[in-house]
């Protein structure tokens, strides 16, 4: 059955001349046809960002069960197979009904131009439709306003993670422009919510959002402050202690759980039941794959970390340096990525590169071309050709720490190795 749903997801590849078309037309004309699936959903929380959508996603995610609630989420990309972008009722979706759902949809589209990302959010729109939960959790895909998830009229709530560099080819050459895209989901929705920003950002959303009702910024230590109220102020007390027990790793993890605890005491405040306790192991408990995920292999410890920006270079690179690790990196990116910035980074962190065109991606660097930045830059590297020469070279290696990154699909198609 999977072999039957990489066939038809390979089908509706071909329905658009551009992996992304950023456009709302083509999915809203869909969904017409599909009977407004997006307009009958749980409640929704949507969150947009460059980094950190996935791991608020998590944490709210688990707080919202952990609390008897039912809770979709829609999740992108996915690490192994795309059964994990649909979550229906903390589970992913299955694979008899994903196929069902791909090819009903399929056949409603009669082959109309749509781009990859719009058709499967119409998939998966109708699956949420279908679920009767009580919360959906949507990230966007890329930017904000022109994403395909942003078609929904209201929220309950929308979240901005922490806005960088990343797709300024579609979003925008400055942070402001950037920043303006992904501020394109605030409308209808009960509040915001606004991870803690580069300055610039922040002093960008305070004006561009200062007529609208219900902003929350997390701040600095510990506190969630209301635009325009000087007098309004959550502090954390207690709660710091959760903070510091999350399983995830990195700084940037105890903001992201900030960010699912600040949503959690404003729904409180809505009169939402929650108990303390159970968000608070909620929080413990939390994993997401892939983002600086530590596991054993063959007596070895494998970092695997999906970081292929500057601002996820910055963050890896602090872990590095606070955990005193210098591991040799397996390194493959997408040849629309800052390569030379993201390895310049890291570069004081690191023994050395393995160099590998991440598998089936004809849009990967390849290997000579990322030995040439290596070598551009001064570090040392080696070339692989394949994922099977990767784990012999962990096997053979003295070396105890080794590292994959530069991105998740790399990340996705060797992880699975390893499990």
């Amino acid at each position: 059955m999977q072999s039957k749903i990489n066939k038809l997801l390979d089908d509706l590849l071909k329905l658009h001349p551009k992996y992304i078309d950023l456009s709302l037309n083509r999915l809203i004309k869909l969904l017409k046809k599909l009977g407004d699936p997006h307009l009958n959903l749980p409640k929704t929380i949507h969150i947009a960002g460059t980094n950190g959508k996935g791991s608020v996603q998590s944490f709210i995610r688990n707080i919202l069960i952990s609390n008897g609630y039912s809770c979709d989420a829609y999740i992108s990309p996915h690490l192994s197979k795309f059964n994990e972008r649909i979550v229906i009722n903390n589970k992913e979706i299955g694979t008899k009904k994903l196929y069902q759902t791909l090819e009903f949809v399929k056949k409603i589209n009669n082959n109309n131009p749509i781009t990859f990302f719009e058709i499967t959010t119409a998939v998966a729109f109708v699956l949420f439709e279908r679920s009767n939960s009580e919360f959906l959790i949507l990230e966007t895909g890329l930017g904000g306003r022109l994403d395909a998830t942003n078609v929904i009229p209201k929220k309950l709530c929308s979240i901005i993670t922490p806005i960088s560099y990343d797709h300024e080819e579609f979003l925008g050459k400055t942070l402001k422009k950037i920043t303006n895209e992904k501020l394109g989901i605030i409308k209808k929705s009960d509040f915001v919510l606004i991870s803690k920003q580069k300055y610039e950002v922040e002093k960008f959303i305070k004006k561009k959002l200062s007529r609208i009702k219900n902003i929350y910024f997390y701040g600095k230590n510990y506190r969630i402050k209301k635009l325009n109220n000087d007098k309004f102020e959550f502090y954390f007390d207690k709660e710091k202690k959760i903070l510091n027990q999350p399983q995830l790793n990195g700084f940037h993890q105890l903001e992201n759980a900030s960010v699912a605890l600040s949503f959690s005491k404003i729904m409180i405040q809505k009169k939402l039941k929650m108990n303390f306790k159970k968000i608070n192991n909620a929080i413990k408990k939390t994993s997401w794959p892939g983002r600086l995920e530590i596991i054993a292999y063959n007596g070895k410890k494998i970092i695997l970390d999906g970081s292929h920006n500057i601002d996820g270079a910055k963050k890896l690179n602090e872990f590095l340096k606070i955990k005193q690790i210098k591991p040799i990196v397996i390194f493959g990116m997408l040849n629309n990525k800052k390569i030379d910035i993201f390895l310049n980074i890291i570069k004081n962190q690191i023994v050395k590169i393995l160099a590998i065109q991440i598998p089936n991606e004809k849009n990967a660097f390849k290997t000579n071309e990322i030995g040439k930045k290596c070598s551009a830059l001064e570090i040392n590297y080696s070339k692989i050709k394949n994922i099977n020469e990767v784990l012999k070279y962990i096997r053979k290696s003295d070396q105890k720490i080794f590292l994959i990154t530069g991105s998740l699909y790399l990340v996705g198609k060797i992880r699975k190795k390893f499990l």
